[in-house]
């Protein structure tokens, strides 16, 4: 195999634009969708994709690869403060690859949620947002792209971070009732392969499974931290959702186990 030095150091060929050309059109590629398109095998696609990662030009991923996007929006500046670390602030830049102009998105209240708002970049335009948190429409209300509404409901005062405010029940789930999103971002306090999801609030539960049954496409963002531990509250099943997006302090057993359930699981 080439070395690292000799993949950088080479042209990209016109297979390589033709994939790098499909990203700037769209946030994720599949293997066969490719090798289908450019009438090659699998295995030339998986190399050329791997070969574009090492150069830094997209990222791989189980069955294909996403844009590398730069997240040039500027949040306001009197935004409240929220500690992000560094695992989130991956898992955040990962998951805002996947939203793309035009959709419908709805965005959970969590430090891992805002993440992803601050990394949605600046070009893109005509995306709905609905989100439950008030720091994330605060966060976005800048945005020339972006228009966001709010699920309503009563302000949440207690939790584990008291400084985020986030709505909950009673009326909390009236908007998400007549809403089709394309994609649920979801944060939850517990990840495993037998108990599925879960959370330790039972009033956040409700709105998170009002966002679930909203959307045709549901990813769960949770840091590697938090697989193994089952909190007092189901959200979903496994089944229930398609991509499980967290950081890779994750260990290769764990990420075994919940793939083998059917999850899509991405590591940032």
């Amino acid at each position: 195999m080439p070395d690292d030095a000799q993949n950088i150091s080479a042209a990209v060929t016109p297979r390589h634009a033709y994939i790098l050309d499909r990203l700037r059109a769209q946030p994720m590629v599949e293997v066969t969708t490719l090798a289908e398109e450019l009438g090659v095998t699998a295995v030339t696609i998986r190399s050329d994709l791997d070969a574009l990662d090492r150069k830094q030009l997209l990222r791989r991923i189980r069955g294909g690869a996403m844009a590398v996007r730069p997240a040039r929006f500027e949040p306001p500046a009197d935004l409240p403060g929220q500690e992000l670390d560094e695992e989130k602030a991956r898992i955040g830049a990962m998951a805002a690859r996947m939203v793309r102009s035009g959709e419908t998105i709805i965005l959970d209240a969590g430090s891992t949620a805002m993440a992803l708002a601050l990394a949605l970049p600046d070009d893109i335009h005509d995306v709905l947002i609905v989100t439950s948190s008030l720091d994330i429409a605060v966060a976005l209300h800048g945005h020339a792209g972006i228009v966001v509404l709010v699920t309503g409901g009563k302000l949440k005062k207690t939790g584990r971070n008291s400084a985020a405010r986030s709505l909950i029940s009673p009326f909390g789930t009236l908007l998400l009732e007549q809403i089709n999103a394309d994609c649920a971002f979801l944060c939850c306090t517990g990840i495993d392969a037998h108990r599925g999801f879960t959370n330790a609030s039972l009033e956040e539960v409700e709105i998170k499974r009002a966002m679930l049954r909203a959307s045709r496409r549901v990813v769960v963002l949770g840091d590697s931290g938090k697989i193994g531990h089952v909190a007092g509250a189901r959200i979903a099943d496994t089944a229930e959702v398609s991509t499980l997006v967290s950081d890779s302090g994750a260990r290769p057993a764990d990420v075994s186990a919940l793939e083998a359930t059917g999850l899509q699981v991405l590591l940032a």
